[in-house]
């Protein structure tokens, strides 16, 4: 599984990519509008960093097919090819999608809610569609089991499309989706850190620090003794 990102604070993706294998990093109009600085300084601060190799997926804002394609142009302008233009599912996404394949634009297909959604964002010739986990458990259903099936619908019927589940309220949703074999997954900050956090594994290594401080001294290390 692909683990990208889910921030558009270059602080955090520094200390991020300081400590974990990451692939890259998915942004959306809503995240750099927090930080209050123009959209396109902070995702060429982004691109900057983190190369021109990994994945950088940026979302269009136009609500129709032409200004999608417009934004796009202008979004690779900026930011290089190697950019993942992101489609919301829509009647206009969909339209939006099928001209960007033909223009051999990376695409992901995004707020996906439904199988219906991702498989006609999949037939339309999107790299990846982007189901909204824990907001379509907040709707009644099951978010996990939604990107499953997704991802099933894609293998069975031979597309190429992978699923990028976004939208996770804990690490375990992670992990099972690593396990079932989904394409790629996009983690905010402070859910990726709980993906390492174990109490049982801190006091661990605090009892080995303490046992080896008290034969060798406190602050010695192992060429110290």
């Amino acid at each position: 599984m692909k683990i990208l990102i889910d921030d558009a604070d270059l602080e955090k993706i520094r200390e991020i990519y300081c400590v974990y294998s990451v692939d890259g990093v998915t942004t959306n109009p809503t995240i750099p509008a927090k930080t209050g600085k123009p959209p396109f300084e902070i995702l060429k601060g982004i691109r900057e960093y983190i190369g021109q190799e990994a994945e950088l997926h940026v979302q269009v804002v136009a609500g129709h097919a032409e200004g999608m394609l417009e934004d796009a142009r202008r979004i690779l302008k900026e930011l290089g090819e190697n950019t993942y233009i992101k489609v919301p599912v829509t009647r206009e996404g969909l339209k939006a999608i099928k001209a960007l394949k033909m223009e051999d634009v990376n695409v992901t297909a995004t707020a996906v809610y439904t199988r219906m959604q991702a498989f006609l964002a999949g037939k339309a010739g999107a790299d990846y569609t982007a189901p909204y986990v824990n907001r379509i458990d907040n709707l009644g259903a099951d978010g996990l089991k939604t990107a499953k099936d997704i991802h099933d619908i894609f293998k069975r019927n031979g597309m190429r499309t992978e699923v990028l589940a976004a939208s996770f309220k804990n690490s375990q949703q992670i992990l099972e989706l690593c396990e079932y074999g989904v394409g790629a997954s996009t983690i905010a900050p402070d859910i990726m850190e709980g993906m390492i956090k174990n109490e049982c594994v801190t006091a661990a290594v605090e009892r080995f620090v303490s046992d080896f401080e008290q034969l060798c001294g406190t602050g010695k290390t192992m060429s110290d003794c």
